[in-house]
């Protein structure tokens, strides 16, 4: 390592794993906060990335959001850029930047918008325009090797952009180029904005289909840190990229949208915001 170069953190040895449950809600009340500003947002698949987000931000990635542009950082882009407020929450919570941030999300003129937006520190890429984000991914692990790095890039996307065949050209030339320090993770939710996933494009067996593209493969509640963690922490397989289909709830934590199709996008009212921090909070005591 050069003497210009910042020494990051290990994030392995921060909080308790059963601290993320305390970060997790916080995080959810964040999503909702926003969703109920003047524009609205992206709650239920922000809702169903919350301990994919936070399992990478506080017990898998090597970053520091006193120097988030360091060469030896890992990168995360979020492919599924829809999930851009559930990516706010977690930077905010990781201590990128304070939660009064937060507060200017879909504030004219303001840097947080609907999908990710690079003024934000934490940031890597504007993303969003689904079936782009692996091939992207890609860019940035070949980077890594030219530099003879060991930084890690992780991509993760949503299940409904996985019916685009661009991101499958991706997961061949990754696997043939043998990208073993890239990791893409599938919030494998089960639906977009149209339906199902398996009543517009079945994916399934959506395993198998990775691993005939060359890839490995482990397949987790999404929902359950210590598994994330496990999955996503694994020493790389030499010459092989890795996948984690993390199978989640959409709206997850709000029982009046859990599993909704509505969920995609909404624009809460000051008695639905209430209710769904009511239901936030009673989740955090049980």
């Amino acid at each position: 390592m050069s003497s210009s170069t910042v020494a990051l953190p290990d994030t392995t040895s921060g909080p308790e794993l059963a601290d993320l449950g305390e970060v997790t809600a916080r995080i959810r009340e964040h999503v909702v906060n926003m969703c109920a500003g003047p524009e609205g947002g992206h709650v239920g698949g922000s809702m169903s990335l919350v301990e994919i987000l936070a399992t990478l931000y506080f017990r898998v990635m090597l970053v520091d959001p006193q120097f988030p542009a360091s060469p030896d950082r890992d990168v995360l882009l979020l492919s599924k850029g829809h999930g851009g407020i559930g990516l706010y929450a977690t930077l905010c919570e990781a201590g990128f930047f304070p939660a009064s941030v937060l507060a200017d999300y879909g504030m004219q003129g303001g840097a947080l918008m609907a999908h990710p937006n690079t003024e934000l520190p934490g940031v890597e890429m504007p993303t969003g325009s689904l079936g782009h984000g692996l091939a992207l991914g890609i860019g940035y692990a070949l980077a890594t090797r030219l530099d003879e790095s060991d930084r890690r890039t992780f991509v993760v996307m949503g299940d409904g952009e996985l019916q685009e065949g661009s991101v499958w050209e991706a997961a061949s030339v990754a696997a043939s180029q043998k990208l073993d320090n890239l990791i893409a993770v599938v919030d494998r939710n089960g639906l977009q904005i149209t339906g199902g996933t398996h009543e517009v494009n079945d994916l399934e067996p959506l395993g198998d289909r990775w691993r005939a593209f060359g890839w490995r493969v482990f397949e987790v509640d999404g929902h359950d840190v210590d598994q994330l963690t496990d999955a996503l922490s694994a020493q790389p397989e030499e010459g092989r990229p890795t996948v984690v289909i993390a199978r989640t709830v959409k709206g997850k934590g709000l029982p009046m949208v859990e599993n909704q199709t509505r969920s995609h996008y909404a624009k809460l009212g000051d008695r639905q915001r209430r209710l769904a921090l009511a239901a936030l909070e009673k989740g955090r005591r049980s």
